[in-house]
């Protein structure tokens, strides 16, 4: 029963979800081309409260925490695990007054109704993962951003998503570049939860009925340490918040 809901609040869900893609990609167009920065930012941020509640159509709970006094004019790399491409517009929508910016396969930047606008004009990194140098000065361009910015960007450091909910060892590469370019940034793990089972058994059915959560963990403490301490840190937040630590 909870797959053949799957398939009728699936297809209604990836309908709604596109239909808002298409009606924002020209209203980022316009409020990009017309009015700049601040104008598209403001348009994708309501695009993304509008993907983040279609979750409604499927019986899915979102809720997001964040108990950190995180100050709002300084850099910030949100370490986030990666469930789902379902994560992003609920980081997008409440991590908004952080301006985070995301690190994508260029590969993303066409041929996406209002994604692809967003990842080549938002301010965010779009590397070729077959080309190391251009990846490296990707990150390094983000860098000068957030530090001229005071932005903050997000990185899903196990570098692929998880299927199965269970986390991946973190790659240190993306946060040891972004750190070296931006030192003072503070590192704040971000841990999702069950976004993985919207997308269980692929785009249809759809998973209904779950609770999906975002929880914003305490900056880490880079005092004296390296970046593979960092990640480690990171990731091991993140895992004793899912349950996830090994004993």
């Amino acid at each position: 029963m909870e797959k053949i809901f799957g398939y009728i609040f699936g297809i209604l869900f990836h309908f709604f979800f596109f239909l808002f893609l298409c009606i924002f990609h020209p209203i980022q167009w316009i409020c990009y081309r017309l009015f700049g920065y601040k104008a598209h930012k403001v348009s994708v941020d309501i695009l993304n409260f509008f993907l983040t509640y279609c979750n409604g159509i499927l019986l899915n709970s979102v809720t997001f925490f964040n108990n950190q006094n995180l100050p709002i004019n300084h850099p910030i790399i949100f370490v986030a695990n990666h469930q789902s491409m379902y994560d992003i517009p609920g980081l997008i929508w409440n991590l908004r007054k952080y301006h985070p910016k995301f690190i994508s396969k260029i590969e993303l930047t066409k041929g996406i109704p209002s994604i692809s606008f967003n990842l080549k004009y938002g301010g965010g990194a779009n590397i070729d993962r077959k080309d190391s140098k251009q990846s490296v000065a990707e990150l390094i361009k983000l860098g000068r951003r957030m530090k001229e910015n005071n932005w903050g960007a997000v990185i899903f450091a196990e570098g692929t998503r998880a299927k199965d909910g269970m986390v991946k060892s973190f790659h240190v590469g993306g946060i040891a570049t972004l750190l070296k370019v931006v030192p003072n940034a503070l590192v704040v793990p971000v841990a999702i939860e069950n976004s993985w089972k919207i997308v269980r058994y692929g785009q249809l059915p759809l998973g209904i009925g779950n609770a999906i959560r975002w929880t914003v963990l305490k900056p880490i403490d880079k005092t004296n340490k390296n970046p593979e301490e960092i990640t480690l840190e990171a990731e091991n937040a993140i895992k004793a918040k899912l349950n996830q630590v090994q004993t």
